[in-house]
């Protein structure tokens, strides 16, 4: 017992140190090279040290104190030791990165994008070995709790918008929010990927008489499960049988073909499912 804890924390510290460097010498060499703001508590650190001098990661460790708290608070201990030492992490990581990599002065649009997508990595492999670099990551993790519908990468998102605000008027430079904003946008998508899964896809009901067939069909063609639920119309009050399954993109276009051959006169209803988890999809552990 003793000994799979020492490996999970190993793995964990491990995972700490690797997504914090990738995310460190994203900014580093990509991000504030180039005047783009990383959005979050590290954008205004990156802001404090361009405007007054103040070393980045120092600006991270301070402003990240007091969210550290509220998070104990609501998070627990276990939770916060863990961001803590992932917060410490990054503005050491930061600090070091400062002084031995270099700087990238490139097209700023491969700078966000590359930029965006490295941090994005970055935080998400902290985040999957159940932590955070503090911050906005608390704060977007307190609301995904209350609100399991918005996803951290979107509170994400939209609370860098006054960061970015921010990072334009002491750059004086609209194209640095514009900028700003495409990194922004890269690392919150590449945060829901690796959080939610890629395995995004389209949640189809069809209600037909010839149910047992287009089961038997959807079954050996598609290699897909297939959920059979009893349904009443409202308005003629007869009793029907209604298809549910879940399917990938790529997959939809053979499932209404194959849906057309079986019953042309199936009446067939589409959603998005904005994460799918068990067999044939992702794996929810």
């Amino acid at each position: 017992m003793k000994k799979s804890k020492a490996l999970i924390f190993f793995f964990d510290f491990l995972g700490y140190f690797i997504g914090c460097l990738i995310y460190s010498a994203a900014v580093t060499m990509l991000i504030s090279p180039n005047e783009i703001s990383p959005g979050g508590v590290t954008g205004i650190s990156t802001v404090l040290n361009y405007a007054i001098g103040v070393p980045t990661g120092v600006a991270l460790l301070v402003i990240n104190i007091p969210i550290i708290i509220i998070g104990f608070i609501k998070f627990g201990a276990v939770f916060i030791a863990k961001s803590a030492v992932a917060t410490v992490m990054v503005s050491i990581t930061l600090e070091f990165c400062e002084v031995l990599l270099p700087v990238f002065h490139i097209d700023k649009i491969l700078a966000a994008l590359f930029g965006g997508i490295l941090m994005g990595l970055g935080l998400s492999i902290v985040m999957l070995r159940g932590a955070t670099t503090g911050g906005v990551e608390i704060i977007a993790k307190l609301i995904n709790k209350r609100y399991h519908h918005i996803t951290m990468g979107r509170v994400i998102l939209i609370s860098d918008a006054l960061v970015i605000a921010l990072a334009a008027f002491v750059y004086k430079n609209i194209e640095s929010a514009l900028y700003s904003s495409l990194a922004v946008f890269a690392t919150s998508y590449i945060i829901d990927i690796l959080l939610y899964g890629s395995d995004k896809g389209k949640i189809v009901y069809i209600i037909t008489e010839n149910y047992k067939e287009l089961c038997g069909e959807i079954t050996t063609t598609l290699k897909r499960g297939v959920t059979v639920i009893e349904t009443k119309g409202g308005y003629t009050g007869e009793s029907r049988k209604m298809l549910m399954c879940v399917v990938r993109r790529s997959e939809v276009s053979l499932l209404y073909r194959i849906t057309r051959q079986v019953d042309d006169k199936a009446f067939v209803v589409a959603g998005e499912a904005g994460a799918v988890f068990g067999e044939g999809f992702k794996n929810i552990s």
